[in-house]
């Protein structure tokens, strides 16, 4: 049963969704990873990031990705636990209870351990309309026991204007996608982050979206 309504959300709902009523620019969609395990990082303004990302793939990788959500938003009632987790796939990380992030992200890497991919914004949360916040280093401690996962960051722009946070009315806006090279883990947590953050703004540049930067 959840299968099969995964399948109809996928093809009635989010693809229609992304490329009709939004409408997509791509550039690299190519690079975005077909088996795991792997990870993709992408920048986070709207609930539209992981409709768009998911559309992007086929059918057969997109049931492979995790998003990770926050237990406390996409879990808070059992009618939204059961979209969020049968529908979307989505990982819920508790950051009240754990003691470490190594502890609370310890599902998200059993993802990885079992072939996964994972969808991560390492911004935490949704953020400014078209702006980008800091990285936060989570991902870092996902890493660390799974160095041979690659990295894809991809940068949405416009997304944050079609569904920006605190508004539930779509606006249908053109939205662009830009998937940057493989990064891995490098060893050490502060060269990681800044070298994702530079792929981002790299990313920004070449859409020509320098306010980002």
């Amino acid at each position: 049963m959840a299968n099969a309504s995964r399948f109809l959300f996928f093809f009635l709902v989010m693809k229609p969704l992304a490329f009709l009523i939004l409408g997509l620019n791509v550039r690299r969609r190519n690079l975005l990873p077909r088996k795991g395990p792997a990870i993709i990082v992408a920048n986070h303004n709207s609930h539209l990031d992981t409709v768009i990302l998911l559309a992007l793939l086929p059918y057969r990788v997109a049931m492979k990705v995790s998003p990770v959500g926050a237990e406390s938003y996409f879990f808070r009632n059992r009618f939204l636990a059961c979209f969020s987790r049968n529908i979307l796939g989505i990982v819920p990380v508790d950051g009240k209870h754990c003691a470490s992030a190594a502890g609370m992200l310890r599902s998200v890497s059993g993802v990885l351990a079992e072939g996964g991919i994972v969808l991560i914004f390492p911004e935490g949360t949704r953020g400014e309309p078209e702006r980008m916040g800091r990285l936060h280093p989570g991902i870092a401690h996902i890493l660390k026991p799974h160095p041979e996962a690659p990295v894809i960051p991809v940068f949405i722009h416009g997304a944050g204007k079609a569904l920006p946070r605190g508004e539930s009315i779509l606006v249908p806006f053109l939205c662009d996608v830009l998937v940057g090279n493989q990064l891995f883990w490098t060893g050490n947590r502060t060269g990681f982050m800044d070298q994702l953050a530079s792929s981002f703004r790299q990313l920004a540049i070449e859409g020509g979206f320098h306010e980002w930067v």
